[in-house]
């Protein structure tokens, strides 16, 4: 995979990055990350330089928002240093794993097989065979932040989408899961610098 930093003016450094799953060019402003764009196979880097130099404007716009939650998270990170701890992962994995399975009993909601990662940018997600995920900074959440992402990807495999009816079936089992939901996200800053986690 070839990549490419080039740093335009007004904007500052680009990272052009060819990518085999990339069928258009694709921009993001990412925190800790920067800008970025992916490029597919075939297309030239100064295609993709022009690419960028055309969505100034929305980098502008969306730079800010970039360095305010780059902000956030160093000193969310900076005030909770137990956050920043390593974490064991096989224990992390152990806890998740146990919980996963007494919800999905108690609850009647089966699954297939579950992972336990350090994921970057979700606390978790079911697949359409019902394959779980779960983030192990979960355990470093409060019980009840973490038993609703347990439950809101257990009840993924019953309603793969965001629809009404899958956050009316979650309330059946979580009530208030909109403010649980709300709540769980004002820890995302814990995934924009992913903690160390001990093997």
């Amino acid at each position: 995979m070839k990549s490419k930093k080039v740093t335009i003016p007004g904007i500052g450094d680009v990272l052009i990055q060819q990518s085999r799953r990339a069928k258009h060019m694709n921009l993001s402003v990412r925190p800790f990350r920067g800008i970025r764009v992916a490029v597919p196979r075939g297309v030239c880097f100064k295609s993709a330089e022009a690419f960028v130099r055309s969505k100034s404007e929305w980098i502008l716009t969306h730079l800010p928002k970039m360095k305010a939650m780059e902000q956030a998270a160093n000193q969310f990170q900076n005030t909770f240093p137990p956050y920043t701890t390593p974490i064991a992962r096989k224990t992390a994995r152990a806890k998740l794993v146990d919980r996963l399975d007494e919800l999905s009993k108690k609850h009647d909601l089966p699954f297939n097989r579950v992972f336990a990662k350090n994921q970057k940018t979700r606390w978790g997600s079911c697949s359409e065979k019902n394959n779980i995920n779960l983030n192990i900074n979960l355990v470093r959440l409060p019980e009840e932040l973490m038993d609703y992402a347990i439950m809101h990807e257990l009840v993924h495999t019953k309603q793969m989408n965001h629809s009404r009816l899958f956050w009316n079936s979650l309330e059946k089992f979580v009530p208030c899961a909109r403010n649980l939901d709300q709540k769980l996200q004002s820890y995302s800053f814990m995934l924009l610098k992913p903690s160390p986690a001990a093997r």
